[in-house]
């Protein structure tokens, strides 16, 4: 039976991961294989290498954070300003705001003789613009995360 919106429930998964859970990690998952199963999409792969940049980020790998926020940024360059119901804009200037403090606490790092103090972790969201999505969200937010892994699928 056809679904009666557009979006995959590893799509909404993903983005009470993201939002609500904040479980980057996590976000990987469920991202990963449904950019498998659909075709290895540019704009998929682009929101799973933003979450990977904050996992890297929180973990203190600000190299990584880097490079999966720069590849990020060059995948979802391509797109509108919203698609698939996520500011797409407000996501872009999100990861150049986090490429700007972790490229300047990566050069007081290599330039300076004191350690550089890094810059301390701050999340953002993904902003959701269609109002289908935020309520297959918020539904699938109420459920304990231990019981959301199959819920809708």
């Amino acid at each position: 039976m056809a679904s009666a919106h557009p979006y995959d429930a590893k799509f909404v998964h993903f983005i009470v991961l993201f939002n609500v859970d904040e479980d980057y990690f996590e976000c990987h998952e469920a991202m990963e294989e449904l950019w498998l199963e659909e075709g290895r999409s540019a704009l998929y792969q682009g929101l799973l290498q933003a979450a990977v940049g904050l996992h890297h980020w929180r973990n203190d790998n600000y190299s990584g954070a880097v490079k999966l926020f720069v590849q990020a940024e060059n995948k979802l360059s391509v797109y509108p300003e919203v698609a698939m119901g996520l500011d797409l804009r407000q996501l872009r200037a999100d990861m150049a705001r986090c490429l700007s403090l972790l490229r300047a606490h990566m050069e007081r790092s290599t330039s300076s003789d004191e350690p550089a103090k890094p810059p301390a972790f701050r999340a953002f969201r993904l902003i959701v613009k269609d109002a289908v999505l935020q309520s297959l969200a918020d539904a699938l937010a109420v459920i304990p995360p231990s019981q959301r892994l199959h819920h809708g699928d």
